[in-house]
């Protein structure tokens, strides 16, 4: 093999010096206050002190997430920050509808080439969006896999680490006949139903023009997926609060059926629910039939909330503090764990 042709792994196309460059540049935003994270940067992987003396009897929560196919679209705009916040407030939304507090997250970059300033910002941005949980962005890994990944493709996923005390978990099982559920308004269609989003975009383009409270349609389309946990967190351990159900794929149905007991059923009054205007758009342009966006899309409804039938006031009051509107949308009555629907989407 001549020396002009000599193998290398940079020239097979991961440069070492390029990423540990990149380590160095992140470096800042994984430094954290959080006494409970016992080593730094460099280390094979991150200590945790799971010392909870304020807990009885702590039980750990974990998830694993992704921001799905609005990691293509938002790349595609330039909107890395956005994605990344998605992708954090997502995952800390399915940690903490089991009543926990958010407490560790570590993320995973897989790429076809590292470009640093791109990777600085979604270190970045992650860091910002898990301190925004009152969480800490501990560590994580940035995957160099040329001829696996095209370059300029991101793929991004996290985990997350969560504590509940045992006697105050949410899952479900106290919820009775007589029940309230609330809704808690989305911030857009989060971090579900993009590809068929992109799809109406496809298909009809002129849709891009459009404006959504006053912001281009693709910006309505990035807006990150909202956070819930400090709406939500003055709530935990109240007995009025009994069930919490984040409305992602599936859309309400297949997701507040997932908290439902045995021999109990849901019932939500479709006119009751604020549909926000993105939904509006895309069902014009997509000729998408309300059924079929139910499945899809959370329709405004980020998270269902089951309280107590006299807790629902309190409930919603404390949650629109935050800033977040809230609203009774159905009962919970005798069934098998269904959800029903009853009258009609209302759109502004």
């Amino acid at each position: 093999m001549s020396a002009e042709k000599k193998l290398s792994y940079k020239a097979s196309g991961v440069n070492r010096d390029i990423e540990n460059e990149t380590k160095e540049e992140i470096a800042s935003a994984l430094e954290t206050n959080d006494a409970r994270v016992l080593n730094k940067i460099g280390a094979f992987a991150t200590l945790f002190d799971g010392h909870f003396p304020e807990y009885k009897h702590p039980v750990l929560v974990l998830k694993t997430e992704e921001p799905g196919t609005k990691q293509l679209l938002a790349l595609q705009h330039d909107s890395v920050e956005t994605v990344c916040e998605d992708l954090i407030n997502h995952l800390v939304n399915d940690c903490i509808v089991m009543g926990a507090r958010p407490l560790s997250i570590q993320d995973c970059i897989v790429c076809g080439k590292v470009e640093k300033p791109v990777v600085a910002r979604m270190v970045n941005a992650f860091a910002a969006a898990a301190k925004n949980n009152e969480c800490t962005l501990t560590g994580g890994e940035t995957s160099w896999q040329p001829g696996t990944i095209p370059e300029g493709t991101y793929i991004l996923t996290a985990s997350i680490v969560g504590i509940v005390e045992k006697e105050r978990i949410i899952d479900g099982s106290k919820i009775r006949e007589g029940d309230a559920i609330l809704a808690l308004a989305s911030s857009g269609v989060h971090t579900n139903g993009i590809s068929l989003v992109r799809k109406i975009i496809e298909a009809t383009p002129e849709i891009k023009n459009e404006r959504i409270n006053g912001k281009p349609f693709i910006e309505a389309v990035l807006t990150p997926h909202r956070a819930y946990y400090k709406a939500l967190k003055g709530l935990f351990g109240k007995d009025g609060l009994v069930g919490l159900a984040h409305i992602t794929g599936g859309g309400i149905k297949e997701n507040l059926n997932r908290i439902l007991p045995e021999g109990l059923g849901a019932q939500v009054d479709l006119g009751k629910i604020k549909v926000l205007p993105i939904f509006s758009v895309l069902k014009k342009y997509g000729e998408l039939d309300d059924a079929d966006m139910l499945r899809t899309f959370n329709m405004g409804v980020g998270i269902a909330a089951v309280v107590r039938e006299g807790f629902a006031d309190e409930a919603i009051a404390h949650i629109k503090k935050s800033g977040i509107d809230a609203y009774e949308i159905g009962i919970v009555g005798k069934g098998n764990k269904n959800v029903d629907f009853e009258g009609l989407l209302r759109r502004s």
